[in-house]
């Protein structure tokens, strides 16, 4: 027996209905997702034309999200070292328990062009150990 077909019609513009709404409920969390990495920061306001090793002491570290960082004192001045994302550093080996006050540490980067006192780190060594942030 057919079902008669009002009851067909209701059930096609149902299944519709679902249809349009997860496709709504996909657009909207891509966009969702997409919206952090539009709001985050480019590295252009960094002057890779003026690389910097650094060698100094860590007063104090981040290990937090969107970059982990470090505020290393050296003989000239003390910088803010804009580090890689917590994941990528522990995945290659810089867990947050190697960036503690008062290690020793040579940053390699390049400066910010608006805050003279900020870099962005390319790779760190602590204790002999190199690693790659970028």
């Amino acid at each position: 027996m057919r079902p008669p077909m009002a009851s067909l019609r209701r059930a096609v513009a149902a299944r519709g209905r679902a249809a349009l709404g997860a496709t709504t409920v996909a657009v909207a969390l891509t966009l969702a997702c997409a919206m952090p990495a539009a709001a985050h920061h480019g590295w252009s306001e960094y002057d890779s034309t003026q690389p910097l090793t650094l060698t100094g002491t860590i007063r104090e570290a981040g290990y937090e999200h969107p970059h982990g960082h470090v505020v290393l004192v050296t003989p000239q001045k003390t910088w803010q070292a804009v580090l890689a994302p917590p994941s990528r550093m522990e995945a290659r080996g810089l867990p947050a328990a190697a960036l503690k006050p008062g290690v020793t540490a040579t940053v390699v980067g390049y400066p910010n062009r608006n805050k003279p006192e900020e870099m962005r780190a390319e790779r760190i060594t602590i204790d002999g150990k190199t690693i790659e942030l970028r």
